[in-house]
């Protein structure tokens, strides 16, 4: 007879509301049969008992303001006082007569479904007992016309069957839908789990090959500026030619530290910026990674008041994403920077043979191998990434041809007094 949230249980607030019903309906009938059947009842005595119900119930509404989750102890007494209320109200009204009888079973119906089976059955027991106290004493229905007796029980129990089929299937249905839900919760966290299993392991494999790389990687910088000092100070060898060639060289170098200091940065707290001053720097960045590539930005809107909380992450997302776009596409790659309602959009966009639509669904849910020989590594960090930012990664076609990348962010506003850097 409850309702519930995301467990097969019932809790205080359903129950005061259940209550409330119950009332209403109890009294609605204990007017209706004294008024449209004659019979009479012992007002005062049942009164009495819907008042102390009534009572009983606005202690429920306060206990449910007081505590977030109840313990089964106290949801067993919640529908101990239903079922005693029950009793004693049937006890006024006919006893074992009563076409209401029945209701016991929605109640029992209940218990056994949301409390332990101990405790059930300490309830179920209570019930018969009831029931079979009910069987030798009880205050019989005095009515006006002894006549329309059968008439009226034959009323009454089709108006307690209909009562009671509703709450129970209607109380089995929640169930089912609520276990259902439950379910499929589970299968994602499940999902999820072994999606972060699979970062955990990649984050590892990481950090060792950074580990790894950075003796080598500073006996090439030692050796790169050993041959830019001979090359400057016209080295008998022929190196002077390659002045620009191993200046791009000293300054790739120099990316690979700083892609290895970012990595050892992801152990530290976000790095939080202003979007405005931290996207162009970034931008400056990702264009000497890519000397050859035609790379445009733009912003729509003014950011001077948006704030990126975590710039290593969104970073390191938005380099898997325009990385992807500078391989198949040299001649042309953009980034677009719009604010869509309280959303943020970066959208990269290329003009590259785009993706079949087959690779596309599969593309951010697992590494897979692609035929331009990337294994989409890179894109599936970068979807479980924006994930855990609370955003999104879209793929689709741009316009003429190629794809576009978008990464939806949540729009972190704050006051910002100075004014953005350009």
């Amino acid at each position: 007879m409850s309702r519930f949230n995301n467990s097969p249980r019932v809790n205080l607030r359903q129950l005061f509301w259940l209550r409330c019903l119950a009332i209403a309906g109890q009294l609605l009938t204990i007017a209706s049969v004294q008024i449209l059947l004659g019979v009479h009842l012992p007002l005062a005595a049942m009164l009495f008992v819907v008042a102390l119900e009534a009572l009983f119930n606005v202690s429920t509404f306060w206990r449910a303001n007081q505590v977030r989750t109840e313990s089964d102890v106290e949801l067993f007494g919640q529908l101990f006082v239903d079922l005693g209320t029950l009793s004693a109200l049937l006890f006024l009204s006919g006893g074992s007569t009563n076409p209401f009888v029945s209701l016991y079973l929605p109640a029992l119906a209940i218990a056994a479904a949301v409390l332990p089976w101990t405790l059930a059955l300490i309830l179920a027991a209570f019930a018969l007992g009831c029931y079979g106290l009910l069987e030798f004493e009880s205050i019989p229905l005095n009515v006006r016309e002894p006549a329309n007796l059968f008439g009226y029980y034959r009323t009454g129990a089709w108006v307690n069957f209909v009562v009671s089929v509703g709450l129970i299937a209607w109380f089995v249905a929640r169930m089912s839908r609520t276990l259902r839900a439950r379910d499929a919760a589970l299968a994602s966290a499940q999902q999820q789990l072994l999606r972060d299993e699979r970062v955990v392991a990649l984050g590892a494999q990481a950090a060792s090959i950074a580990h790894e790389m950075s003796t080598p990687l500073s006996t090439i910088s030692l050796l790169a500026e050993e041959l830019r000092i001979a090359a400057n100070a016209g080295d008998d060898r022929g190196l002077a030619g390659y002045r620009d060639d191993l200046r791009i060289l000293e300054q790739q170098i120099s990316l690979c530290r700083s892609a290895l200091a970012r990595l050892q940065s992801r152990a530290a707290l976000p790095d939080r910026q202003w979007l405005g001053r931290w996207l162009h720097g970034f931008a400056q960045q990702w264009r000497l990674r890519h000397p050859h590539v035609q790379f445009g930005l733009r912003c729509r809107v003014e950011f001077d008041h948006v704030r990126i909380e975590d710039t290593v992450a969104v970073g390191q997302t938005l380099t898997i994403l325009l990385d992807n776009a500078a391989h198949v596409s040299r001649a042309w790659v953009s980034l677009t920077v719009d604010r869509l309602e309280d959303r943020l959009t970066l959208s990269v966009e290329d003009r590259g043979p785009g993706i079949p639509a087959t690779l596309r669904a599969q593309l951010g849910k697992m590494p897979v191998a692609s035929r331009q020989g990337g294994h989409g590594v890179g894109l599936y960090l970068a979807f479980v990434t924006a994930a855990r930012l609370g955003g999104e990664i879209e793929l689709d076609d741009a316009v003429p041809h190629g794809t576009r990348a978008t990464l939806t962010l949540p729009l972190s506003i704050h006051a910002h007094e100075t004014a953005q850097v350009e």
